[in-house]
């Protein structure tokens, strides 16, 4: 599996915005504003999700289809590891 740069720079700024909602919440900060910034982050989640499903997705069928996988298979899983994601 290729982890690129890009996507480890994704984590790195959600995992800064998480120790933002944590010195939020130490500030005693309204919930709007502590609910606002979760959202932002669980959508940055779903981005780097779906960042690395579109770019490895090709390399995952042919791997799992030359181990004897069906190709129908291995996209029904694919699929069903997006849904299950959200």
């Amino acid at each position: 599996m290729n982890y690129n740069d890009q996507m480890k720079n994704r984590l790195k700024r959600i995992e800064g915005q998480v120790r933002g909602v944590l010195g939020m919440m130490e500030q005693d900060k309204s919930c709007k504003e502590v609910v606002t910034q979760l959202t932002a982050i669980r959508s940055a989640v779903d981005r780097v999700i779906m960042y690395v499903v579109g770019q490895n997705m090709e390399d995952c069928i042919r791997e799992e289809v030359s181990g004897g996988k069906s190709a129908d298979k291995v996209v029904k899983e694919a699929i069903e590891l997006l849904m299950k994601s959200r």
